[in-house]
């Protein structure tokens, strides 16, 4: 899915994003504040830089795409179809 994100990525994908983790970081954000914070900062860097992160097969990459900010970015029937492929 980060895969097709990072082909999309552009100004409004991030904006979403940002709002995104902005509620997580409300008081009862459903994410925890450190999945968060640490989306908020990659989010900053250079959107090249972010696209390669994306798909970097790595234990923190792993683990923070559990909880995506991008939700929503890959239409639901893509989304299936790319789901019905893997499995």
């Amino acid at each position: 899915m980060h895969r097709l994100v990072s082909e999309r990525l552009d100004d409004e994908v991030l904006n979403r994003a940002r709002a995104r983790i902005g509620d997580w970081l409300t008081v009862d954000g459903p994410v925890d504040h450190r999945w968060a914070r640490r989306w908020g900062e990659l989010l900053d860097l250079p959107m090249a830089e972010l696209r390669e992160l994306l798909v970097e097969d790595s234990e923190q990459m792993r683990d923070l795409r559990q909880s995506t900010p991008f939700a929503g970015i890959v239409p639901e029937d893509e989304r299936r179809k790319i789901l019905e492929e893997v499995r």
